[in-house]
């Protein structure tokens, strides 16, 4: 895996851990309404956390990376379309999209070079 593609899927990685905390912390609960509902809240903030723990596994040169890239994948797919379907949140959606698919690069990347068959989809959280 080139140094570079990594460093870049980290670089993601945070860049979405940061816009989905900034986005649900300030501006979701500023607005109230759906934009806190349980449902839509608890996926920002658990996608903010995923981003993190993927670029934490990748920083450390742990070689589960690429299953927590494989589900950071999934979940960003989710926050994004929730986003996408609230409203107001163009820049959040966008970054997630991004990071999903980086994290599906690195994801895939890995078990390529393992021998495994990958189909390049990452299973999603069902909302």
């Amino acid at each position: 895996m080139p140094q570079h593609d990594m460093q870049e899927c980290i670089d993601n990685c945070l860049a979405c851990y940061r816009s989905c905390q900034e986005t649900a912390m300030n501006h979701c609960l500023e607005k109230g309404g759906k934009f806190v509902e349980p449902e839509h809240f608890r996926l920002m903030l658990s996608c903010a956390e995923i981003c993190r723990t993927s670029a934490d596994f990748m920083l450390s040169g742990s070689p589960l990376h690429a299953q927590t890239c494989a589900v950071c994948a999934g979940v960003c797919e989710a926050c994004a379309e929730s986003c996408e379907r609230l409203g107001e949140m163009d820049e959040c959606a966008r970054i997630c999209r991004v990071c999903a698919d980086s994290c599906r690069e690195m994801a895939g990347a890995i078990h390529l070079m393992s021998g495994q068959q990958t189909t390049g989809t990452v299973a999603r959280p069902t909302m």
